[in-house]
């Protein structure tokens, strides 16, 4: 899974590796982050292998799924694209650089890594894609134009990938997180935690639990969905 080396992703990755998932924790910078998830899991009777990309990188794909097949001698059935960066300005002075830093790597090589990993399930007949996007994607949050277009887009990449591939035993879906307690969210507000009908901002195992269902072999009938962790944000 991608951007695993803390928050949300870390959460993942531990949860993925609890069911038995060999997991693959990418990372673009944080290489002590994701050595220490890397840790955990492998303290907990896991396995896990820590990966530098940076899924920007258009070679990244087939270098993340060459060395996971290669470590784990299996192919990967099962992709989590979490990697994500948001650069806020109210849209008059939002800069071309902005704009584009954020759709690269939130919605961009979302797409080139499914597009990969659906090389590998198609001839399997299984798999299970999971995007993680936002509750920004689905609820205007103003400073964030380049944010919200680039979850809105997961979005609709998960709900068209998840229909034509839906006959081939592959789901695609994604999880919306509203505020959840991680460093990306550090600066949120009180105010803004009062728009939460739930009070209270929510935690990075409460998004990885949807995650494993989603991966999960229940949920093999639940497909182009779009699962809200936000205590009622988007209600």
């Amino acid at each position: 899974m991608t951007g695993a080396s803390k928050g949300i992703g870390a959460a993942i990755a531990r949860a993925l590796a609890a069911d038995g998932w060999p997991v693959g924790v990418n990372y673009r910078s944080d290489r002590d982050g994701a050595e220490r998830v890397v840790q955990a899991i492998s303290d907990d009777g896991g396995r896990a292998v820590a990966l530098e990309a940076d899924v920007v990188d258009p070679g990244a794909p087939d270098e993340l799924f060459g060395r996971l097949e290669e470590k784990f001698g299996s192919s990967v059935l099962v992709l989590v694209n979490n990697a994500g960066i948001n650069r806020d300005d109210l849209t008059p002075s939002l800069g071309d650089e902005e704009w584009s830093a954020v759709i690269d790597t939130d919605l961009t090589a979302a797409f080139r890594l499914t597009r990969r990993a659906l090389k590998t399930m198609l001839r399997a007949r299984a798999g299970r894609i999971v995007n993680i996007s936002s509750v920004v994607g689905l609820r205007a949050n103003p400073g964030q134009a380049n944010y919200a277009a680039a979850k809105a887009g997961l979005l609709a990449l998960t709900k068209t990938v998840a229909v034509e591939v839906a006959r081939r035993g592959i789901t695609v879906n994604a999880v919306a997180p509203g505020w959840i307690d991680t460093g990306m969210t550090a600066e949120v507000s009180q105010e803004l935690l009062a728009a939460v009908p739930a009070r209270r901002a929510g935690t990075p195992e409460e998004v990885a639990a949807c995650v494993r269902f989603l991966v999960s072999e229940e949920a093999s009938y639940v497909t182009g969905a779009v699962l809200t962790v936000d205590g009622g944000l988007a209600a």
